[in-house]
């Protein structure tokens, strides 16, 4: 797998500096973020739940960045300026809250989360696009991946509990800048 380039990407105001135009998986997160924080606030007065101010802070910070982040990145991120990083367990429990809602996705692969943009059930199936290079991730869902996955699982008699696929490779973006 090659090796990230951070210092060719600025992902923190989410504008790659060596490409023409700005990244497609940042300009998805930016414009769809408040959206899905706003689904995700209504999911969970309909449901009866509970989005704790540390859900909350989680799951803005995880759509604040387009790459996935890892559970103790994501701690450092929300934890207090200058006080104590939130305890391990406690950032545990906001993600798996986050991942059973549905709001956001644990890529194995890279043993962190990301944020959902779309409005998919938590278990559908949904394949994963990751980028090498920039680290940006896409996210798809289509009927007939839904039914081939359906068909693979019959087939063989097994019964998924989630359903995603990890693709790793290049983005349209870096693959045209020649990165």
């Amino acid at each position: 797998m090659t090796k990230m380039q951070p210092e060719a990407h600025d992902h923190h105001d989410h504008v790659h500096h060596t490409h023409d135009g700005p990244c497609r998986h940042a300009e998805d997160h930016r414009r769809h973020a408040a959206e899905a924080l706003a689904r995700a606030e209504r999911i969970c007065r309909e449901r009866g739940l509970r989005l704790t101010p540390i859900r909350r802070q989680a799951l803005e910070a995880l759509h604040a960045d387009h790459r996935p982040v890892g559970a103790y990145d994501l701690a450092d991120r929300i934890s207090p300026a200058g006080g104590r990083r939130l305890a391990p367990i406690s950032i545990y429990r906001a993600l798996d809250f986050l991942v059973e809602q549905g709001f956001v996705h644990r890529l194995s692969s890279k043993n962190a989360y990301v944020a959902c943009l779309h409005g998919h059930g938590a278990h559908e199936v949904v394949a994963f696009l990751i980028c090498e290079v920039c680290g940006g991730v896409d996210e798809d869902s289509s009927p007939a991946m839904k039914k081939a996955v359906a068909a693979i699982a019959e087939t063989r008699q097994f019964s998924p509990s989630h359903q995603m696929v990890e693709i790793v490779g290049r983005c349209e973006h870096c693959r045209n800048a020649g990165s």
